[in-house]
């Protein structure tokens, strides 16, 4: 009896769990439920303040629109004898100045077409290429609500590939000078890279110089759907080469407005900018609507107050951005014309929260993307909810040209050139290997000894550019596959399985460097920010930043799932983690040296009474020219610097432009990091994201 009983016990209690966790189930469905309800409620509410909005403002900006339709039917009347035609206008969504008339006509269009499709379709979606543009206040034929920021040296052909995989839904290129793009061939083959399936992609650009921009729009007019120009950028490299968040002061705005406005008529496909905050909320609305005017189709604003070269004030980069700014400014804008807020966005809760707070037509995201490229995938639904719905992976083509083109070609050269001055270190350590044989060790010099030091890191290098030709050759390489689909339907919960391992994300990151030429500057820094936390606890982050090739990096992947899977496999090292830790604090040391020689600057202007405090920062910035520095390379140390003071370059640093291995201190060094002019004047590698 007492048996019969204790079973009936345990099985009530079972029952009980089970009931309990329906319980649980259900809650939490119906929690989620009222949230989502209580989002859309927030969302209907900002859209009818934004009408509002706009209703107040409508008197207020009767004239001005007045003005603007006027200057647009100039222009199209213009255009159109030119074309020799005689009343036939084409006025499509692309026009500098976006009337209210054409963004309602464009809104009624796509509620016509979204009318027609049939409420119950299958959900699926092109990850690569998603043009869907289901928000009516959007003028343009794609989707601009999920954004990769550009980053110098981050947002490159293989990672924008990898975020529009995820979600992403609008990329950014690297900022790239637009003299330079202009200019010479050899700079756009380094710097730009697109595939057709890099698209809606938006060209971004610094530039302070009307014609330079506009030369440099034409030229990649049919290779993307916008052009943008940076007025955001913070870096000291900025400051030098005047462009940036440093041409935001009153004086020069209007060659911004001139800037905007010659590309805005030189191309048909519609001018961006992206801006920083300016030191008054009325000072950037003033700005935001003096762009549109002069052409702006789009406006991205991260919510942080523009730089000033001495560091006074608000910092560019430090607290959080101040979402509220960006909201008034949409709200002064109208609803009518595209705002993107960039700032506050590291989960996809941080996406929802700023498209309501602010109103915003989209969100930038930088910081975000780089720990998680998949960051924007839940805006496909959610893993449990939604998780077999079948989203279209399309599989990549190769760069024009072959593997990888012009671009190609280029890093191959560099490539070779590597390989020549390799392959004459090993002969000369074989030479020296060969007189210890016949002499002893006694016959060589300290010189040559520290040569036959580095026969190990030769040899690797060696090895790792032999495999790299073996893949581009043909082994192992995807792109020379003819076996690979095209594209393929994956349900969505496969997506975040691949998307939650963040070593999976690498190794995928990876394949995509391999196929699309990336420096491997760049492909460090993406595994860095991918992997930062296991790279952390499995001590490997020193060997990761050290890894001169794709396939070192992958070796340290591999050592990280070794790792991972067999934890009693990894062995914790205190004395490394020491030496680590005293590498951190000398590296913050390092980096405060630019600062507080930025401050004894402004000091010494004080003292002497200079209204100008920025007067000395200014002294010796002048950017050396290549040929100057190759000839520098020809003399003497002491005279090597006399030269270099004389020439008003002393605050550039000697060591990175004229020592064979560049600064040993990299972005710790005090002085600036910026390429000399010529062929590729604009290579911003102080910085990553801007």
């Amino acid at each position: 009896t007492s048996t019969s009983t204790s079973t009936s016990t345990a099985e009530a209690a079972v029952k009980t769990d089970t009931d309990n966790n329906d319980d649980s189930v259900k809650r939490k469905k119906k929690k989620r439920k009222k949230e989502e309800k209580e989002r859309k409620k927030k969302r209907k509410k900002k859209e009818k303040k934004l009408e509002q909005a706009a209703a107040v403002d409508e008197p207020r900006e009767k004239k001005e629109r007045k003005r603007e339709r006027k200057a647009d039917n100039k222009k199209m009347k213009k255009r159109s004898n030119e074309e020799g035609h005689d009343k036939e206008v084409t006025n499509d969504e692309y026009s500098p100045a976006l009337s209210s008339a054409v963004a309602e006509a464009a809104a009624a269009n796509i509620e016509d077409q979204q009318q027609q499709r049939t409420t119950k379709r299958r959900r699926t979606s092109s990850v690569l290429v998603n043009n869907d543009n289901s928000d009516l206040r959007n003028p343009f034929p794609f989707d601009i609500r999920y954004v990769v920021a550009p980053m110098v040296g981050a947002s490159e052909l293989a990672f924008r590939l990898l975020a529009r995989k995820y979600g992403a839904t609008l990329a950014y290129t690297p900022m790239m000078s637009a003299a330079e793009f202009a200019r010479s061939s050899a700079y756009r083959r380094a710097e730009f890279q697109t595939i057709p399936e890099d698209r809606p992609l938006v060209c971004h650009f610094a530039s302070n110089n009307p014609a330079e921009f506009a030369a440099a729009a034409k030229l990649v007019e049919d290779k993307c759907d916008a052009i943008d120009l940076n007025l955001g950028c913070p870096q000291r490299a900025a400051y030098v080469g005047h462009f940036g968040s440093y041409l935001l002061d009153s004086k020069d705005r209007q060659l911004v407005l001139d800037v905007v406005r010659a590309a805005s008529e030189a191309v048909k496909i519609p001018i961006f900018c992206k801006i920083r905050l300016l030191d008054t909320l009325d000072d950037t609305i003033e700005l935001c609507r003096q762009l549109r005017q002069a052409g702006a189709a789009l406006i991205a604003i991260h919510g942080r107050y523009r730089a000033s070269f001495e560091r006074k004030g608000p910092s560019a980069r430090d607290g959080p951005a101040k979402l509220d700014q960006i909201a008034a400014v949409k709200q002064a804008l109208g609803p009518t014309f595209p705002i993107l807020s960039n700032g506050n966005v590291m989960s996809y809760n941080d996406v929802v929260n700023n498209m309501e707070e602010t109103g915003a037509d989209g969100i930038m995201s930088a910081e975000g993307l780089l720990d998680n490229p998949a960051l924007f995938l839940e805006r496909f639904g959610t893993r449990d909810g939604d998780g077999d719905n079948a989203m279209m992976v399309i599989q990549p083509s190769p760069l024009p040209g072959g593997n990888g083109g012009d671009a190609f070609l280029a890093s191959n050269e560099a490539k070779n050139k590597k390989k020549r001055k390799l392959l004459k270190k090993l002969r000369e350590i074989v030479r020296i290997e060969d007189k210890i044989k016949a002499n002893g060790e006694s016959s060589i010099d300290k010189s040559q000894r520290e040569k036959l030091a580095t026969k190990n890191d030769v040899e690797k290098e060696l090895a790792a550019i032999d495999t790299e030709e073996k893949y581009e050759e043909g082994e192992d390489n995807p792109s020379t596959s003819s076996s690979l689909p095209t594209a393929m339907s994956v349900p969505l919960k496969w997506l975040y399985d691949q998307s939650i391992d963040r070593i999976l994300l690498a190794y995928e990151y990876l394949g995509l460097a391999r196929r699309y030429p990336v420096k491997i500057r760049s492909v460090i820094f993406h595994t860095r920010r991918m992997c930062r936390d296991l790279l952390n606890e499995y001590q490997l982050m020193e060997e990761c930043v050290a890894c001169k090739s794709i396939d070192e990096v992958e070796a340290v992947l591999k050592k990280l799932e070794q790792y991972r899977s067999n934890p009693d496999s990894f062995f914790y090292d205190r004395d490394k983690a020491k030496r680590e830790k005293e590498a951190l604090e000398k590296k913050r040391r390092e980096e405060g040296k630019r600062k507080a020689f930025e401050a004894r600057m402004v000091r010494k202007a004080k003292r002497e009474g200079l209204n100008d405090l920025e007067f000395y920062l200014r002294q010796g910035s002048e950017l050396p020219t290549v040929e100057i520095v190759q000839w520098l390379r020809t003399l003497p140390r002491e005279e090597q610097m006399k030269e270099w003071k004389e020439r008003e370059h002393s605050q550039h640093c000697l060591s990175y432009h004229l020592d064979a291995t560049g600064c040993k201190r990299d972005r710790a060094c005090a002085f600036l990091h910026v390429e000399a002019k010529g062929d590729n004047t604009f290579v911003e590698q102080d910085e990553v994201a801007g």
